[in-house]
Formats: C-alpha cells, structure tokens, sequence
C-alpha cells in the first residue's frame, strides 16, 4: 500500500509517525495504528497519555543521570545502595540490564554513549567530567567501567582511567565473559551477571 492509497488521512498521519519509532517500517506502523483502531477508545487515551507523561515527567537524575521521575532516581536514593561504588555504563538500557542480574548493589553513573569522533561523539558530549567531579567530591572508592567489547568502549574506558588516575579511587573492569567486539545490551544475564561478579582490575 502507498501513501496515495490510504482510505484516510489521519490513517496515513498516524502511520507516519509510527514507523518513526525504531525498527518500526510503515507496514508495521500500519498494523499497529488498525489495531488501535479496533481498540476500546478508553484503552487508546490511556495509551496515548502515558507516552505524553513520559516525555513530560520523567527526568534524569541529577546524580547518575539514570532515568527519575523525580530529581533523584530510585537507585540513587536507595539507603541500601553501597554508596561507594559507582559502575559507568554508556546508557539507561545498561542499567536496566545490570539491575536484572542481582549481583550489583552498588550505583551507577550514565554516560550517555562512548566517545566515537567517527560519529562526532567526544569526550565533552558525554557525562564524564560529571564523573569526575563526582569522585573527586569523595565517598566513592570503586569506579566499575562496565562497556561494550569495542573500540569505542575501550577509547572511553581509557580515556575515563586516565582522568581519574590521580584520585586514588579504585578503577576495575567487567571480566571478560563479553566477547571482544560484543556491545553490552546484547549480553545474556548470567553472563553479565558473571562478569560484573569477576571484575578485574582496570590497566592502563
């Protein structure tokens, strides 16, 4: 079907939008905006109003930059954290992953992708002096570099290293279950979970 060939406009206009989503074609935005169409509209305004409210209320903590719904994120403000160790993870997904294994019970700090000057991406887009700073305010004594197998993640993972050489905190590294190459959000949890348990010392 071509867009020429829809019976209605606000069809075509929901279809569109649709297949903006990731991995998400037209003729699976079509599928998806009929059977939205088939469903009660009570249904349809619930569905429609909970991604308005999470593009309007949901933030970032000020803290990790994990995903809040308030200042703080629920991991942060949990008392039962070990607030002295921080795991660097490239994105939210990261931490939702590492969460699913239950070997980790400490915090986390989320850089917002890995330095990749092919992509434009540099140190000074990422949330790594944020890291810093955060160290350097005291408290933490173990920093946890928990990325992607590849050259981008091990770039960052060095470039991380040297900026916090000079504190003395404790620098380790996920083992590596994570097979060269392999990005993070891929990995099973028992291998995950595994290679956060088998940290390593990180070398410079």
């Amino acid at each position: 079907m071509n867009q020429q060939s829809y019976p209605s406009y606000l069809l075509e206009n929901a279809v569109t939008h649709l297949a903006k989503l990731p991995g998400v074609g037209r003729k699976s935005a079509l599928r998806l905006a009929l059977h939205l169409l088939r469903q009660d509209e009570r249904e349809v305004q619930d569905f429609a109003q909970s991604v308005l409210l999470l593009r309007q209320e949901v933030h970032y903590c000020r803290v990790c930059r994990n995903i809040a719904d308030g200042d703080i994120c629920q991991i942060c403000s949990d008392p039962g954290r070990d607030q002295s160790r921080v795991c660097v993870v490239e994105t939210i997904k990261e931490v939702m992953l590492i969460e699913q294994t239950g070997q980790y019970k400490g915090l986390y700090h989320v850089l917002g992708g890995v330095i990749s000057p092919m992509d434009g991406i540099h140190p000074g887009d990422l949330e790594i002096e944020s890291l810093v700073e955060r160290v350097a305010a005291g408290g933490v004594q173990e920093v946890v570099l928990a990325l992607s197998a590849t050259m981008e993640g091990d770039t960052t993972a060095y470039y991380i290293a040297k900026k916090l050489a000079q504190t003395g905190v404790s620098l380790t590294t996920i083992a590596r279950g994570i097979s060269v190459g392999d990005e993070l959000q891929y990995a099973d949890e028992l291998t995950l979970g595994k290679s956060i348990l088998n940290r390593i010392p990180y070398q410079l």
